[in-house]
């Protein structure tokens, strides 16, 4: 798919009729994508006026590392560990590790599958809630190291990550903070206090010599968390993003393992620090469903509370229709601590489950075209979910499927018709000139995010008749903005219009598209 980068760039002027921001456009400059201190989270009060908070909100920044994540627009998940081989989508912690036995275990079949998918970074789970690690670790037994599979010798971390990057996708780890098995072994939720750790802690025949330790607070759970971590982020090649989520064990309501998040990001931080900390992390955000689904008006830029050892969390409910606009902002400021880059992440699983079961099919190409159009054409990455099944293989029908997604995103969103364009840019506006009339039915349009999330509204005309006509409006754009005609319109000149804005707004992209459907 062909992707227009045209840079428009409108400075802030108020509309006397009806007070709303509208853009003057001027000439581009190059300054704001030389920063290399970008305010990525500004504090906020509760005496804050509707007005500060919007200017404050204008401030925001991504980091580099924020920037670098949203341009994937496709990532991966790979749900694989006991769950496949017991049925189960959350495991006990008790399992008998012999029951994992991927005998065919491909991980190169996984990297072409996603590649040719359109894919660009993938996260395994190297453990889920069950404790059960897929990398040879000294801290725990509950893992591949005790499986007859490869002789107690294999190790899935090591050949994805070899994988991944053979076929150039980036890689990615997803560490459970939820551990049932070091809860039956006494270690998670057993009350101990916070206090200095030595990371990594030595064990009994450990022959490393680690350039650096690191001192940091931790309960017992905390610091073996700690301790696998470093293992991944020092062992197994360049990380490019750690997941975590906010999942609690299933133990009794009484016991509960505080997590030590600030020790955790620091280590995240030090060891790999191009990495991106998502969801329960400060550089990425769980859109608030499993069905992939964005907001229709999706901002980057959120109002945040910190909580639990320096988490962030949502100053508003998960599931909030709205994250972003003013009068989010206003209902958040009881409580808010900050204003920050805090782009959403949407996931969700090909089949129904994020385990393979055998008796599950995965989604349909229509299915995973509106998602696709309803997370990354709304501001959003998308997660895709593809697990892989007993034999540690990606099913042959899933395999399928993401080829026939690559390709239907490809039809939709073909050569950008404006992409040499005649472009003129004036007071409010960006105009096209396709040189003929063409047929269009997909609209994308994109933000210069390293000069934030400024757009509030906007309209796409097109000049039919000797007259502009209203296409399609829509509020937020962002990183991505993709919008579908029920129709196609034909025309030769076409416009978008800024209506509403925070501050200075800088377009990158207004391609226009004929779907081949």
């Amino acid at each position: 798919m062909a992707v227009s980068r045209r840079v428009f760039v409108a400075t802030a002027a108020v509309l006397a009729a009806t007070g709303a921001t509208g853009p003057a456009l001027a000439a581009p400059t190059a300054a704001s994508h030389t920063s290399n201190d970008p305010q990525s989270r500004i504090p906020v009060s509760p005496d804050d006026t509707e007005a500060d908070l919007v200017r404050k909100a204008s401030q925001v920044r991504p980091t580099a590392r924020q920037i670098a994540w949203q341009r994937l627009e496709r990532t991966a998940f790979l749900h694989f560990g006991v769950n496949t081989f017991t049925g189960l989508e959350w495991g006990t912690g008790d399992e008998d590790p012999d029951v994992f036995q991927p005998t065919g275990l491909d991980t190169d079949q996984w990297a072409r599958a996603l590649r040719d998918g359109g894919f660009k970074l993938a996260i395994l789970t190297v453990k889920h809630h069950d404790g059960f690690v897929l990398y040879q670790s000294r801290y725990t037994n509950h893992s591949v190291t005790s499986s007859s599979w490869e002789g107690g010798q294999g190790d899935v971390l090591r050949s994805f990550a070899d994988s991944m990057r053979r076929y150039g996708i980036k890689v990615g780890v997803y560490i459970s903070p939820a551990d049932e098995n070091q809860y039956l072994h006494g270690v998670y939720a057993n009350g101990s206090a916070r206090a200095d750790r030595t990371i990594p802690t030595p064990v009994e025949g450990d022959d490393r010599t680690p350039p650096r330790s690191y001192t940091l607070p931790a309960t017992d759970y905390g610091a073996h968390m700690l301790n696998q971590l470093y293992e991944v982020l020092t062992e197994y090649g360049p990380v490019d993003e750690v997941w975590f989520d906010g999942a609690q064990g299933r133990i009794p309501p009484d016991k509960v393992e505080k997590y030590d998040w600030d020790s955790w990001y620091a280590l995240v931080r030090s060891l790999a620090p191009d990495a991106t900390v998502a969801v329960s992390g400060p550089d990425v955000r769980w859109v608030g469903n499993e069905g992939g689904l964005a907001r229709q008006d999706e901002w980057s830029v959120v109002p945040v509370q910190e909580k639990d050892y320096g988490r962030t969390d949502y100053a508003l409910a998960y599931d909030a229709p709205d994250m972003g606009s003013r009068d989010a902002l206003v209902k958040a400021r009881p409580v808010a601590d900050h204003l920050q880059w805090w782009p959403a992440e949407c996931d969700v699983s090909i089949r129904d489950g994020w385990f393979y079961h055998a008796d599950q099919q995965p989604k349909s190409v229509e299915q995973l075209t509106d998602i696709y159009f309803r997370s990354v054409g709304r501001n959003s990455v998308l997660l895709l979910n593809v697990p892989p099944d007993t034999d540690g293989l990606l099913p042959a029908a899933d395999v399928a499927r993401l080829r026939e997604f690559r390709e239907r995103v490809d039809r939709e969103l073909p050569e950008d018709l404006a992409r040499d364009a005649r472009t003129t840019v004036s007071p409010g506006r960006v105009t096209v000139d396709l040189g003929r009339e063409r047929e269009v039915d997909r609209i994308r349009l994109a933000e210069d995010i390293c000069l934030g999330q400024q757009v509030e509204s906007f309209v796409v005309e097109a000049r039919r008749d000797g007259a502009w006509t209203e296409v399609t409006r829509a509020g937020t754009i962002g990183a991505s903005r993709i919008l579908l005609l029920a129709a196609p319109v034909r025309a030769r000149r076409w416009r978008v219009r800024v209506t509403g804005s925070r501050a200075a707004v800088r377009l990158v992209e207004f391609g226009l598209y004929r779907s081949r459907l």
